[in-house]
């Protein structure tokens, strides 16, 4: 609270109203997290002090919080917030979530958001799009028919000549919108959007440094063209490279087709001219198929060449088990959902919520370290 009473509480003084704006002003605390669920307020002679408003008035705003269910008194000890039980928990609302697929990386995100929901007694309403940008206009579109009062999108930004009109327009949508694993690449604090996303940047780095721990000193990135995530492990894996004094330039990339194609034939080729010691991969079917290259050449993994992977969605089943850079998929989804709920319940009161949870390292055989290291 403030030190000197507000313009408000000295505009108050002449309508006699002084305890209802001094009442607002804590209960905008409260939305705000200025005093969190079960959290003790300030004595009664601590705002008088602080205001300059008599303890009657003070008194007097706390009996309006009382009333209204949002601060309860404890005899002897103070006033509290009241332990959250949220308009969300008794009436059931409807989130919209849109996804490019259900497919690997997203089940686990998905698990997120539903358990999320659930926990306040909320629904999911689930469209799909497939990666076509007519069918995610639309999906978007069935969803808001279908009367959801927020979404949770993970929309095509990249490759687009607008990405920032394109989530300018998301933002502007009739209802609240938290993107999810989908940013503005490199707009720093141009960037209005609320979003919650794995930092790809840091999973990257901190692949490297890995790489780098184990004695590497020539490390690939090998990417594929045209992915959401791609631009950001790129800029992570440069920096890395940066940092440490690696040699730079050992970076590849063609579409998903072509490492079918020839099972990652070029890309293991590029490698030995590389003269790579090392790799970053992304992803876990190209780490996996390009295992394949090495065996096929005879070479070993991880003795002539150590692999990470990138993304951990089938990391494990290889053949020579993927060490992976891993994205909290569940807590992704859970955490964007969290978001969500509290842009509803707190409206503008919310602050702009831009999460980016840091990837973790799984350690396998593909690297050639311990396990437990």
């Amino acid at each position: 609270m403030p030190k000197k009473p507000t313009k408000a509480l000295r505009d108050a003084e002449t309508r006699g109203l002084k305890f209802e704006i001094l009442a607002d002003e804590l209960r905008r605390g409260i939305l705000a997290g200025t005093w969190t669920s079960g959290q003790k307020l300030p004595t009664e002679q601590q705002l008088a002090e602080e205001t300059g408003l008599s303890l009657t008035t003070v008194r007097r705003a706390f009996d309006e919080l009382v009333a209204q269910g949002i601060v309860m008194r404890r005899q002897g000890a103070g006033s509290f917030v009241v332990p959250a039980r949220r308009k969300e928990e008794r009436v059931r609302r409807r989130v919209g979530v849109l996804l490019p697929d259900t497919q690997l990386y997203y089940p686990r995100v998905l698990q997120g958001i539903d358990e999320s929901l659930s926990a306040v007694g909320a629904s999911l309403q689930l469209a799909t799009y497939r990666y076509d940008s007519a069918l995610e206009d639309e999906s978007i579109d069935f969803l808001l028919d279908a009367g959801v009062e927020g979404l949770l999108l993970v929309p095509t930004l990249t490759g687009l000549d607008d990405p920032d009109g394109r989530a300018q327009r998301l933002m502007e949508l009739p209802v609240p919108v938290v993107l999810l694993e989908r940013s503005l690449f490199d707009s720093g604090a141009g960037d209005r959007t609320e979003h919650v996303c794995s930092d790809h940047q840091g999973g990257a780095y901190d692949a490297v440094r890995h790489l780098r721990s184990l004695g590497h000193e020539r490390i690939a990135l090998l990417t594929r063209d045209r992915t959401p995530t791609a631009p950001a492990v790129v800029l992570g894996y440069r920096r890395a490279i940066s940092d440490f004094g690696l040699p730079a330039g050992l970076e590849f990339a063609q579409p998903k087709t072509d490492w079918e194609l020839d099972s990652a034939e070029s890309a293991y080729e590029m490698l030995r001219q590389f003269e790579a010691t090392a790799a970053l991969v992304f992803g876990d079917r190209e780490a996996t198929m390009l295992e394949g290259a090495i065996r096929r050449s005879g070479m070993t993994v991880p003795d002539d060449i150590a692999l990470v992977s990138y993304d951990d969605e089938t990391a494990d089943l290889a053949e020579i088990p993927l060490t992976a850079v891993s994205p909290p998929k569940y807590r992704i989804g859970r955490m964007a959902a969290d978001v969500l709920i509290r842009r509803l319940v707190e409206g503008n009161d919310c602050p702009l919520h831009q999460i980016r949870l840091r990837p973790r390292v799984v350690v396998r055989r593909s690297c050639g370290a311990r396990k437990d290291a």
